[in-house]
């Protein structure tokens, strides 16, 4: 028997609890997350490519597999294919009335995922929390938040290497007299706000949290709030890179902003 993958643990995770609406926010934050290798019916050309759509009837469908040597499998032979994020493909395909079909005949995370769940999935990818304007007045260590957040927190951020030198978790009283919860980033590199400001948002969505929100903020390391936060703050560090590369955007769906386009 294979090893199970991530998306096979989550998918058994949610089968196991069906009425469990947090196992099945994690399955597809898992799908989201993951790279995921999408079936062709020939070979990409630059941004566009043209997925094989399979029609099932009352719909039709997308295939999609978490590796590799299961495309091979369901297929029997080599076969073109896009490796992408499982958001690029969900943004892909919102609003086209095309479902996805996860890993079928090849794992037991197979499953079909119809339209409505693929525009729900890119919607609620999109939300992201509010960025703070207003400047706090105190603060104090964070309490009462439930340990699903804090866990797919230190997830989120452990994937979101060289972003930002570390993060801090702070209950805060702004001048004006609201009270929440700040996730101050510190060091932030230039241009990754959006992209830390979206992971913290999904951390809170997919925990399966129902009420309260996360604001955001960033802070240079001069930044005597930087220093404030540290005393009182539950710090999440971010990995660190020796070296940040350049990112070149060539292949189809690298830049989570602008997915790739059908054909």
């Amino acid at each position: 028997m294979s090893e199970q993958t991530p998306l096979d643990i989550a998918h058994a995770g949610m089968e196991a609890a069906p009425n469990d609406d947090a196992a099945r926010l994690r399955f597809y934050e898992r799908l989201a997350d993951s790279e995921m290798f999408l079936l062709l019916s020939k070979e990409a050309m630059g941004e566009q490519i043209e997925p094989e759509i399979f029609d099932l009837g009352e719909a039709s469908f997308v295939l999609v597999f978490d590796r590799i040597d299961r495309l091979s499998q369901f297929v029997g032979k080599s076969a073109p294919y896009a490796a992408l994020s499982g958001r690029s493909i969900a943004q892909m395909l919102t609003g086209q009335g095309i479902g996805l079909g996860v890993n079928l005949e090849v794992a037991p995370s197979q499953m079909l995922i119809p339209p409505d769940a693929v525009n729900w999935l890119c919607d609620t990818l999109a939300h992201a929390p509010d960025e703070v304007e207003e400047r706090p007045e105190e603060l104090y260590a964070p309490k009462g938040l439930p340990e699903e957040l804090l866990t797919a927190l230190d997830a989120k951020l452990a994937s979101a290497a060289g972003f930002a030198s570390n993060a801090y978790l702070v209950a805060v009283h702004y001048e004006g007299g609201r009270q929440g919860h700040l996730l101050g980033f510190v060091g932030a590199v230039e241009g990754a706000e959006h992209a830390l400001a979206r992971a913290a948002g999904e951390a809170l969505t997919f925990s399966g949290i129902e009420a309260g929100s996360i604001d955001v903020g960033f802070f240079s390391q001069s930044d005597p709030m930087a220093a404030a936060m540290a005393k009182v703050g539950l710090r999440f560090e971010l990995p660190k890179l020796e070296e940040r590369a350049q990112v070149v955007r060539a292949a189809p769906g690298s830049d989570p902003d602008k997915p790739p386009k059908l054909r």
